[in-house]
């Protein structure tokens, strides 16, 4: 069996909190990601990127149900993560647009 994701369109908004910015954020676009895979990306994640998430998503558990900020450097590690290790390429994703993560 191949393994399949792609990127969630809405048709109203999802609203994730930012705590760092103290605000909420609408997103009509995002990926759902099962809470193994999402830990082996958090893992190949260099230092730098690692404390871009974590500015973007503090203190917020990698569990099942949890809501992401997404970001650009998120997207290109989710990219490489699903070419390297599925053959898939999340073109989408890497287009410079808002998403959110969702772990399922």
């Amino acid at each position: 069996m191949s393994k399949k994701i792609e990127m969630v369109l809405e048709s109203s908004p999802v609203n994730v909190s930012h705590d760092t910015y103290r605000r909420e954020c609408r997103y009509t676009r995002g990926i759902h990601i099962e809470e193994h895979e999402f830990k082996a990306i958090l893992d190949a994640m260099c230092h730098d990127s690692r404390l871009y998430f974590d500015f973007h998503n503090p203190r917020k558990e990698i569990k099942k149900g949890t809501y992401l900020n997404g970001h650009s450097g998120l997207a290109r590690n989710i990219f490489n993560y699903y070419k390297i290790n599925h053959g898939i390429e999340l073109t989408e994703l890497i287009n410079g647009k808002d998403f959110y993560v969702k772990i399922i």
